[in-house]
């Protein structure tokens, strides 16, 4: 009972706190270092595997003693002696494999898991290095399929272990008893093994093509569907459903191929052991005929030949799922060897103290410490582009004019410890399946009563009235449920529980109605009064409300103050181009006779300036 507790606890450990960083020099060197990790679990587990097959592999020699002590004296002491002990070991076998299932099942999860988790923290660590190293579909497949064939060989290795251990002590027996039948068991089985070790290596070259075609095949299928309303918008739906159907037409093919190869070496599997046992079972009746074994023994060899040829299907299993592995394992380690965007070198600066501003010196963009800023541009990816280095998603960009904090460059600071003081809400955010205040509460630090205020804020109380219970209610993959708008207020209010000491957000208002907006505008804006805050918008709505609005122009800031006197400027000849270029901008959402009258103001700033020239 102890021992079973012992198992519940080990897997009741996953997932790892930390999954520790394995060595990437190639696939073997991840699988020894997963062994590693996981030596006390192993250990364990091939204890119970080889009580289990050591157990089983003295049965044959048991039921021989009991025949040849029932038929030499009858049911005598001696015999149920004999019966005794074949059945108490029947009984530890039962246990052994019982508790050992548990333990193997322990080592199959921790190495899958513990892969799943260094993959999955490179992919969200790489930013988009990880779509520049690799297609979609080979990052898709080593957490679908890669993890789980390297689990497999941990599973397994308890069984294999014990498989030779009994494959030993047979022989051994075997020798002590007959030297004919000992020599032939001896040599048979290796031979056995060799001929189907012969079909692995081809079967290793046609699963690691089945494996490229198959990453193909999803990559594809990924790009497919994110692109599915464009490509119906173009026409060009039928051609990539052709490619794709191409595509999977090669996986087909790949896979007939693996199982034709698989086919023949099961079959083999069964053939050459049981010919094999044909052979055993022939030489040791010539042997009884002969006198040279008595009854019992020959018994006793039939039985070691049907149980060998267990172990010798184990261990062509294992090498089956050893190649898979180390194919699995091949496709692991180029994943977890893509460089980090950000962050992939250490720190070398301290990390300055609060209320300092952030400066993106490319653009002459700051936010001032305490300050609710909205940054207004005519190329809204241009403004987007500001609040990406302003998070710090990639260094190279920064091997320029960088971004400051309190006059230390960004990618000198840990990225960690910035993380936690900027936040970036990108204009597509991700959600999640889960519960809902799970989904929110991505730092684990608010109660009930703050998952309602941001909530709130966000003016979302449809999302709570949607879901039957409420703050607790689950939502499904990426929020599918929930409507555009819905899944954006869900992620601004997720954004706002972060409380970090900077707050950036790129159009959090782009997806709601006007009525919304301007509640979001007030209560958003009133919530972080006094905060460092920046907003990437064009909204009137929005603008509005905030403190100052930054205006980028063809890269550079060219005017700031706050949107009515921007407005204000942008009416007379004299505000300047830099005004009335602004207008413009937040004035498409003004009214729609507003291109005419900047139009003829900026023709006239034209006149002034030509005629100062």
């Amino acid at each position: 009972m102890s021992v079973v507790f012992r198992t519940v606890l080990v897997v009741r450990s996953l997932p790892f706190a930390d999954p520790g960083t394995p060595p990437l020099r190639g696939p073997l060197t991840l699988l020894l270092w997963l062994a590693r990790k996981q030596v006390r679990v192993l250990l364990v587990a091939m204890f119970f595997g080889v009580v289990s097959f050591g157990c089983a592999a003295f049965q044959p020699f048991l039921l021989g003693r009991v025949i040849d002590s029932a038929s030499a004296s009858g049911l005598d002491r001696t015999t149920w002696m004999w019966a005794g002990i074949m059945l108490g070991l029947g009984v530890i076998l039962i246990a052994s494999n019982a508790t050992g299932h548990r333990w193997d099942i322990a080592a199959w999860m921790h190495a899958a898991f513990r892969t799943s988790q260094l993959v999955t923290r490179t992919v969200a660590r790489s930013g988009h290095n990880i779509t520049k190293e690799l297609p979609t579909g080979e990052v898709v497949s080593s957490v679908a399929n890669d993890t789980m064939r390297i689990g497999e060989v941990f599973g397994i290795a308890a069984q294999t272990i014990g498989s030779i251990t009994a494959y030993g002590i047979v022989v051994v027996l075997m020798f002590d008893q007959s030297l004919t039948l000992g020599v032939v068991i001896a040599l048979g089985l290796p031979v056995v093994a060799a001929i189907l070790a012969l079909l692995v290596k081809p079967l290793q070259k046609r699963q690691k093509r089945q494996r490229d075609a198959q990453g193909r095949l999803t990559t594809l299928g990924a790009d497919t569907v994110s692109g599915l309303r464009i490509l119906r918008g173009i026409g060009g739906e039928k051609v990539f459903t052709g490619r794709y159907r191409t595509q999977s037409q090669k996986v087909r093919e790949a896979g007939v191929e693996v199982a034709g190869t698989q086919s023949v070496l099961d079959a083999l599997q069964i053939l050459l052991p049981g010919l094999f046992i044909a052979l055993v079972v022939y030489l040791g009746a010539v042997e009884a005929i002969a006198g040279r074994i008595t009854t019992g023994q020959l018994v006793a060899f039939y039985g070691y030949a049907s149980f060998l040829s267990w172990p010798v299907q184990m261990l062509v299993q294992s090498v089956n799922v050893v190649t898979r592995a180390h194919v699995a394992a091949g496709k692991v380690v180029k994943v977890l060897q893509v460089v980090p965007a950000s962050g992939a070198e250490r720190s070398t600066a301290t990390m300055p103290p609060a209320g300092v501003p952030l400066v993106d010196e490319t653009t002459g963009v700051t936010l001032p410490p305490g300050r609710v800023v909205a940054l207004v541009s005519a190329d809204p990816d241009e403004s987007a582009q500001v609040a990406v280095r302003m998070g710090r998603f990639d260094d190279e960009a920064e091997t320029g004019t960088p971004v400051t904090l309190g006059g230390v460059r960004l990618t000198d600071l840990d990225k960690q410890e910035l993380r936690d003081r900027i936040v970036v809400a990108d204009a597509t955010p991700a959600l999640f399946s889960g519960r809902l205040a799970g989904e929110l509460d991505v730092r684990d630090t608010a109660n009930a009563e703050g998952l309602l205020r941001a909530m709130h804020i966000a003016d979302a109380h449809d999302v709570l009235e949607s879901l039957p219970d409420g703050i607790e209610g689950e939502i499904p993959e990426k929020g599918r449920s929930l409507s555009g708008g819905q899944r954006q207020r869900v992620a601004l209010a997720r954004a706002l529980l972060t409380d970090p000491e900077i707050l950036v957000l790129v159009e959090p208002t782009s997806a709601v109605d006007a009525h919304t907006e301007a509640r979001i505008a007030q209560r958003l804006t009133e919530w972080r009064r006094g905060r460092t805050t920046l907003i990437v918008t064009a909204s009137p709505l929005v603008l509005d409300h905030v403190d100052d609005v930054i205006f980028l122009d063809d890269g550079n800031v060219v005017t700031h103050g706050t949107h009515r006197e921007l407005l204000d400027l942008s009416t007379n000849a004299e505000g300047g181009r830099e005004a009335a270029r602004y207008r413009r901008v937040v004035g498409r959402s003004l009214d729609e006779d507003l291109d005419a009258e900047l139009d003829e103001l900026l023709g006239s700033a034209n006149a002034q300036e030509g005629g100062t020239a």
